[in-house]
Formats: C-alpha cells, structure tokens, sequence
C-alpha cells in the first residue's frame, strides 16, 4: 500500500514537471515565433512575390526561403494555420518592402492588396483616344482587337447609346490581368455616378430634358476651355443660345466633325461642313457629346453662370472676352483676333 501511494506521488510529480517543462517549451517556441515573424524580412529594396492560383502557403513560404527572404518557413506556415489563414491566401502580385515582416506579409496576401498599375484618361479626350491609351496599356488583357466604336458597344451590352464621351476622365488603379472591357465597364459606372450626383443638384430651367443632354454640353464646354474659373460663364452662355433658339456656333463640334481631316486650323469652308456636329450649320446640341468631360464641366453644365452674354471670343493667353451684344463681339474679335493674326499686339 505503501508502495503504491509512494508510486501515485511520483507518477504525478512526474506528469507535473512534464506538463511544466511542456508549458515552458510551448511558451518559449510562441515567443520565438512570434519574434521571428515580427522581425524584418530579409531584403534591401523592394522585391516581387507572384503568387498563382492555387499556390500553398508551403510553396510560398519555401520560395521566401530559396530566395533567401526568410530562414525557414515553419513559423510562417504555424502562423497561419493557428490563425486559420492558410487557405484564404489569395493570388496575384505582391510588393514586399524593405522593413516588412512576415506576419505584414501574410496579412497582406490574405487581404488581397496586390500591385496595383495605373491608367490615367485625360479631360477632354474622344473615345478613339481612350482606345488608343487602352490599346497600350501592356498591364491590361487585350480582349478586342477592334478600334470600331459599334463594334466594341456590341462588346458592352450596358451601353446602349454611342460610347463618345460616355467614360469618366480619371486616374484608374487596377491589377495585373484587368481585361480592357473590364476597365472599360469601370470608367463607364463611374460616369453614370457623376453624371447622375451632378443631375440631382441641377439648376432650375435648363434647356435639357435628360442627364445625357447636360453630358454633351458638358462635352462642348470641356474642350472650349481649360480654365475652370471660365466654364460657367461658357456654359451660361450656350445655355442663353439654346432658350432663344440661337446657333452654338463652337468650334470644337466643327473639330470633331472634321475628325481626322482636321490639320490644327478651321478654315472657312470648314465652317459649312455639312454634319450634324457642326453647331454653324444645325441648330440645337450635337446627337452625342464630342469627348469625356470631367465633373467640373459637368456641374458648370448643369449649374451655368447667370447673366446676358450671348457671344465670346478668344483672347489668346487661354481666357475669353465675353459680350452682351453682336457688335461688343465683333469689336472683341477684332482687338483679340484679326489684330493677332496680322502680327500686332
């Protein structure tokens, strides 16, 4: 009996001492893995890591180690798992920064923040030209070959009216293998909230029956000019054409009617070009807008610059002289136009 007590006792001292020695090495390994990957990864500048579809977290963890990142991949690989993120990991490229530690690089591949690359659509540009950007783009998945505008509407069944103007000027940030209809969809959405956030703070009276109307206004006052602090007072006046009756008379809808005949000068002749762009010949506002306004021409399209002028002309040094009447306009053109073009001041 004895014995058996004498047993008893050293059976538990020995499972105590154990289960304390097992405590201890538990506690020091969480420490040492929770120091290692806290700890900087090892390298001097900013280094890629592309993970595939379907690619372990062992793979990664044992590319980090081949690339000679990390020592070894167990801690990474017990992280994860004891954070049940082993199997959210997410495909695609990843930037890995100098000072980053693998725990930020786990969270990172787990949150999905891949590189991110970059193109910028301009105020004022056609369609043709944001093609031609896209076209170039080597970080977006060319899915049409196509430059015909009809053939690439056929290509978004949401667009059911001509793609001119149609995609929001902005800087886009998008991940490698974005398809172009992909970026193209984006931009377009895009457009729709503007237009749409603008359309709802309208002003009251406006020659516009619907949000796309103020779009190809908009249009017009985006490539008449870059100074923001004159689209209202531009929009004003086209908007006072427009409730009397009277001729746009722009320029840039005879541009863009001219398309790729136009040389950088509007002769005459080119005045009386038969289109139902040019604003000269057909009253009213072109059948769609002539380029992708940026929200600022938008709101002054929507929220035009009261007042009487009627007419304005160039003054050269990217600002206008406005007019009331035919002759201050004419007196205008002469100080700011014909003097200019025969070499005087």
């Amino acid at each position: 009996m004895q014995l058996r007590k004498i047993f008893s006792n050293n059976l538990i001292a020995f499972f105590g001492a154990f289960l304390v020695s097992a405590s201890m090495s538990i506690y020091w390994l969480y420490h040492d893995m929770q120091q290692v990957i806290n700890q900087p990864i090892n390298i001097q500048s900013i280094e890629q890591l592309n993970i595939t579809p379907g690619m372990s977290l062992t793979s990664i963890a044992q590319i980090m180690v081949s690339e000679g990142w990390i020592k070894h991949p167990y801690y990474l690989i017990l992280q994860a798992r004891w954070q049940k993120k082993a199997r959210l990991i997410k495909a695609g490229e990843y930037a890995i920064e100098p000072g980053f530690s693998q725990l930020e690089l786990l969270n990172k591949i787990v949150e999905g923040k891949v590189i991110q690359y970059s193109q910028t659509l301009a105020e004022g540009l056609s369609f043709r030209e944001i093609i031609g950007l896209v076209r170039k783009n080597r970080y977006l998945i060319q899915t049409n070959d196509s430059f015909d505008p009809a053939i690439i509407v056929q290509s978004m069944e949401y667009l059911q009216t001509h793609p001119e103007g149609m995609f929001y000027p902005d800087t886009y940030h998008f991940p490698r293998d974005t398809t172009d209809m992909e970026f193209f969809h984006r931009s377009y959405l895009l457009m729709q909230q503007v237009l749409d956030e603008e359309w709802r703070h309208r002003a009251t009276g406006l020659p516009y029956q619907t949000p796309y109307e103020a779009l190809i206004m908009a249009s017009i006052i985006e490539k008449e000019t870059a100074d923001i602090t004159e689209r209202d007072r531009i929009a004003g006046v086209f908007v006072r054409r427009l409730q009397i009756k009277m001729k746009l008379q722009t320029d840039p809808t005879v541009i863009y009617a001219m398309g790729e005949s136009y040389d950088g000068n509007i002769r005459k002749n080119d005045l009386y070009i038969d289109s139902p762009y040019n604003t000269y010949v057909y009253s009213g506002l072109p059948p769609t807008p002539i380029a992708s306004p940026g929200r600022a021409a938008i709101r002054a399209a929507l929220q035009p610059a009261e007042g009487e002028e009627l007419y304005f002309v160039a003054r050269g040094d990217g600002t206008h002289q406005f007019s009331k009447t035919l002759e201050e306009h004419n007196s205008a053109v002469r100080a700011y136009q014909l003097n200019r073009s025969q070499g005087q001041p």
